[in-house]
């Protein structure tokens, strides 16, 4: 490694252009790719949809492989949460209550409430 950093250094001082040029250059994808990952997991922690007025907000939801959704029941009374292919469901929901699911898979999920079939939502995974 102390052999590699030598050579760099070498190339850096023989190079016309400025020292921190060339470590913006060097840095740059990593700090992008780094703020892009924490930017992407601040989105997934905000991963909730509500149950209110027998609606599912956000009625689509964009996730990537890993997430971890939330569903949280603010009506009086209760709901469920049903993949149409049955990849997950939840129990019956009281007012308060919660259901997470992990998608491990990327792909599209479109779910309803087992108890009001009118009330639809979906969720994309990406990888």
């Amino acid at each position: 490694m102390r052999m590699f950093t030598q050579h760099l250094r070498s190339l850096i001082d023989r190079m016309p252009i400025s020292r921190p040029v060339v470590l913006a250059i060097l840095t740059g994808p990593i700090v992008g790719a780094m703020l892009a990952l924490a930017s992407a997991r601040a989105q997934d922690a905000n991963a909730v949809i509500t149950i209110d007025n027998f609606t599912f907000a956000p009625p689509e939801l964009n996730v990537t492989v890993g997430t971890t959704v939330k569903w949280v029941n603010h009506d009086d009374i209760p709901h469920t949460v049903v993949e149409k292919n049955t990849t997950f469901r939840s129990k019956a929901l009281d007012t308060d209550d919660s259901y997470s699911f992990t998608f491990k898979t990327a792909g599209t999920f479109d779910y309803f409430c087992g108890l009001h079939p009118h009330m639809v939502g979906k969720v994309i995974v990406k990888p």
